[in-house]
């Protein structure tokens, strides 16, 4: 078995790339899956100190975290088919939507 560094130095790795790619990207389905990517290598902190500590509780919270993951997908993307169907354009710089 892989000592629990491995698995830390993963997820702080996979978590670095998630946030590069909500930071550097201006595509809205660029930053949804980055969002993913930043809450799987959470994930993965969670299973690997569950499997580590020899406990079920961070199996149970990464079931939820995969469930809110889902949802937000599914609410994420309606929020850019609406906001495409009205504005013709997905570029972030251009949304003032949400401003006063």
């Amino acid at each position: 078995m892989a000592p629990l560094n491995y698995y830390l130095v993963l997820s702080a790795i996979i978590f670095a790339i998630g946030v590069a790619g909500v930071v550097i990207r201006r595509n809205f389905i660029v930053i949804l899956l980055s969002i993913e990517l930043m809450l799987n290598a959470v994930n993965l902190t969670f299973i690997a100190f569950a499997r580590y500590l020899g406990s079920m509780e961070g199996q149970v919270i990464v079931f939820f975290v995969m469930t809110v993951a889902a949802a937000e997908a599914v609410v994420g993307l309606a929020i850019i088919i609406s906001i495409f169907r009205h504005r013709r354009s997905l570029d972030p710089r251009e949304m003032q939507l949400l401003k006063w």
